[in-house]
Formats: C-alpha cells, sequence, structure tokens
C-alpha cells in the first residue's frame, strides 16, 4: 500500500460515496477536493457530509493514521482545516494544531482488492522496456487509447513550447527572429544545436535579409560568424567567402564565435556543421520573412520542400574546406531531417503563435500538420509496435514518446488513463 494509491482512490473516489468514521457515524462524500502536489493538506476545497451536516475543508490522506505524527502534521496551522482523515488503517488517534481531532476514515474495509492487486502488479513490474502494462494494452479499448493519445500530443507540444518561449522572450516578442534562431537551433541536430542557436543570434536576421535571393553571401556571413573562415585556405570557394564576409565584417561590426564550439566528431558527414550552415544560408536566401513565409503554408509536403535546401556546390565534392570526399554527391537537408524540423521547430512555434494570439486555426493548423506527416520510426515508436499501438500519423508516434518518457519510464500509471482503465476495470 502507498500514499500515492490512496490518493488515486480518494480523487477518482473509487471507493464509493458512502463511507463510515471509526467512530461509526455515515460520512458522504459531495465533493472529493482539488489534488495538491505541493506542500500542505492533499486535497483543498473538498465536502463532505456527516449527519446530516455539510463540512467544507481539506483532506490528508496516509497509509496510517500515525503517520500523521511522524510528518509532525499536529504541529502546523497548515493542516487545522482539515476535516477528514482518509487512511488505510486507523492505528493512532491524532490531533491538529489547535487541539482539535479531525473525523477519521478507515478505507481498508471499502476497498476493491482486485484493484490493489491490478495496481500492485504494475507496480512491481519491471522489465527492459519500462512499460509495466505491455502484456495488458492490447485489450484497452482503441478509443481510450486513442484519446489519451490526444491529450499527450497537446503536453508534447507544450513541452516543446518551453524553448519557443524562452526565444520570444530573449528577441523581445519578435516572431521573425524567434523563428530564425528556433529553425537554426534544430538545424543543428542534437549535437550542435546549442552552437546554432548561438550562430544565429549573433547576426540578425534583418542584416541577412539585405542578400536576399544571394546564399553564397549570407553563407560567407555565417561562416565567418561560426569561426570557421580564420586562417588560410588554398581552395577559391573558402577564399571567396572569407573575402565576402571580411568586407562585411567591420561595417555590421559583426564580432565571430569561436570555431571551437563546433563539433564534427562522431557525426555523419552529411550532418557536418560546414554542411548545415550552408543548407541553412540557403533557406534563409529564399525568404526574408521567414516566419511569415511559413506562416501562409498548411501542407506539409510544401513545408517539407521549402526546409530540404541544397548546400553550395562546393559542398558537393567537400564536407569540410579545402578537402575533397571520397565521392560526389547533392548535399540536400533530406526527408527524415525536414520533418523533424516540422515536428521540433514549425509546430510548437505554430501553437504557440495561436495561443498567444488566441486564434485556435493556427493551433488546429499545427496539430493538422503533425496528421499529415508519417509516424515516426525510432527504437521507441517500435516498441509500441510490438505492443499492438500502431500509430497512424506523426501526431500519435508524438503523443507515444510523451506517453514512453513522462509516464512509463517514470511509472505514473496513476496519472495515465491507460493505466487507470487497466487498475479501475472490474
Amino acid at each position: 500500500m502507498t500514499e500515492a494509491f490512496l490518493q488515486y482512490v480518494w480523487q477518482h473516489q473509487l471507493m464509493g460515496r458512502q463511507l463510515v468514521s471509526t467512530d461509526g457515524r455515515p460520512v458522504n462524500v459531495i465533493r472529493a477536493g482539488e489534488l495538491n502536489r505541493d506542500a500542505g493538506p492533499d486535497f483543498f476545497n473538498a465536502r463532505i457530509a456527516v449527519d446530516g451536516m455539510e463540512w467544507a475543508g481539506n483532506v490528508e490522506v496516509h497509509v496510517r493514521a500515525s503517520d500523521w505524527n511522524l510528518h509532525h502534521h499536529s504541529h502546523d496551522k497548515a493542516y487545522n482545516n482539515v476535516i477528514l482523515h482518509v487512511v488505510y488503517e486507523h492505528d493512532a488517534e491524532i490531533t491538529l494544531e489547535n487541539g482539535k481531532r479531525p473525523m477519521t476514515v478507515e478505507l481498508k474495509q471499502f476497498l476493491d482488492m482486485d484493484m490493489l492487486e491490478r495496481y500492485d502488479t504494475l507496480m512491481r513490474k519491471v522489465d527492459e522496456e519500462n512499460v509495466a502494462c505491455a502484456d495488458m494494452i492490447a485489450k484497452v479499448p482503441k478509443m481510450l487509447v486513442d484519446g489519451f493519445l490526444e491529450r499527450l500530443l497537446v503536453e508534447r507540444i507544450e513541452s516543446k513550447a518551453a524553448l519557443v518561449h524562452r526565444l520570444l522572450e530573449e528577441n523581445h516578442g519578435g516572431w521573425e527572429q524567434t523563428c530564425y534562431c528556433l529553425m537554426a537551433h534544430y538545424f543543428g541536430g542534437r549535437v550542435n544545436s546549442l552552437a546554432f542557436e548561438m550562430l544565429a543570434k549573433s547576426v540578425d536576421q534583418r542584416l541577412l535579409a539585405r542578400w536576399k535571393n544571394d546564399p553564397q553571401r549570407i553563407e560567407a556571413v555565417l561562416m565567418g560568424q561560426a569561426g570557421l573562415l580564420d586562417g588560410y585556405f588554398d581552395d577559391e570557394y573558402p577564399r571567396q567567402l572569407q573575402a565576402d564576409y571580411n568586407a562585411i565584417r567591420s561595417g555590421a561590426g559583426l564580432q565571430p564565435m569561436g570555431g571551437h564550439l563546433w563539433k564534427f566528431y562522431c557525426l555523419r558527414p552529411s550532418s557536418f556543421p560546414t554542411i548545415r550552415i550552408s543548407q541553412f544560408a540557403k533557406l534563409v536566401s529564399e525568404s526574408s520573412n521567414l516566419f511569415a513565409k511559413l506562416l501562409s503554408i498548411t501542407a506539409a509536403n510544401e513545408l517539407m520542400s521549402l526546409f530540404n535546401q541544397e548546400a553550395a556546390d562546393y559542398w558537393n565534392s567537400h564536407y569540410r574546406f579545402d578537402k575533397i570526399s571520397d565521392t560526389e554527391s547533392v548535399k540536400k537537408v533530406g526527408k527524415t531531417q525536414a520533418e523533424m524540423l516540422v515536428i521540433n521547430a514549425w509546430v510548437p512555434l505554430l501553437f504557440v503563435y495561436g495561443v498567444a494570439h488566441g486564434q485556435q486555426q493556427y493551433k488546429d493548423q499545427a496539430v493538422a500538420l503533425l496528421r499529415q506527416l508519417p509516424a515516426e520510426n525510432n527504437a521507441i515508436i517500435r516498441k509500441w509496435r510490438q505492443f499492438g499501438i500502431v500509430p497512424s500519423d506523426s501526431s500519435q508516434s508524438q503523443a507515444l514518446l510523451q506517453l514512453n518518457n513522462n509516464y512509463c519510464s517514470a511509472r505514473r500509471c496513476l496519472d495515465c488513463a491507460i493505466g487507470y482503465h487497466i487498475i479501475k476495470r472490474k
């Protein structure tokens, strides 16, 4: 028995509303109250009826009544408004700080022991997949699973919105600059995301807008700001970039980053910072108002086409300056990376924009874009497929990632609609 389980039982009233206090009086639960996850009583604003009289106040939940004393509640004025002490086992009489005794209900006699056993099974089960209900989830109604995934999708988008809010604050509410920095962040991938974000912050997108449709000039500024144009080069292309950057730098008051901040090790050559910067320069060059352009696009395939940019021709035979590669190929962003830019960057930004302006259409558009993209194929999603949960599109695969990372791995079965169904079922 755990206190978390008893809180769960009380919150959802899984023991019924007709209870009996330890002194023999009938207790009718009118309102369980609001669960409090901070300091103080477990439930606020509860309402109960005892002997025809209605009481309003707080409820405290413990496994044993004596836990009240162990937690020193009898010396805490914050608990003086507790009208009901809910315990699994009544093993002691307790008092409030003001000397009064709160009414106590012992739940042991009212609990469904089969439900307790199902909960115990989930909590004790340990497997390498971190999904306690792996062998039971296939029996949960599909409508219930799909409904919960809808809720998890919004949670997922909102969790990613934290980066959007940070960038918005740093850019004083400027949507264009925020979009520019956010796209840069995700162009860098996991390894170089922060370095790419620093690069975007080091040169305002309004400066780059001067060279719209001139990707080489924009690449020169970005490569120079990245600290990748220092020193002497043999090849003509980096020498030209260096010359262009030096001509712009002093007049624009630019200060480059340190080139040592970029990571090449353990990356596929197609993901090297040099390649990604050239591709990002091409994207920026095609629209001096990137956010406004993206805002007008409602089809995922159009976004994919816009993001799937090619690096400059020089990079067809190079991955780093002055080093010819063994094979020659066009360096495009690629389908998978373009999808990730839609999912991780544009969708959260569009959703936040809708919230900020009170326009539901943009929030709906963000979700609609995810439904136009195929489900992701990674280790976590393949695991769910083995359990019989097959996502139909990226909105569901994103929700499953949220379920895995924020519920299953943390054993939050009591906060999960699927876990609730499994534990509660008769």
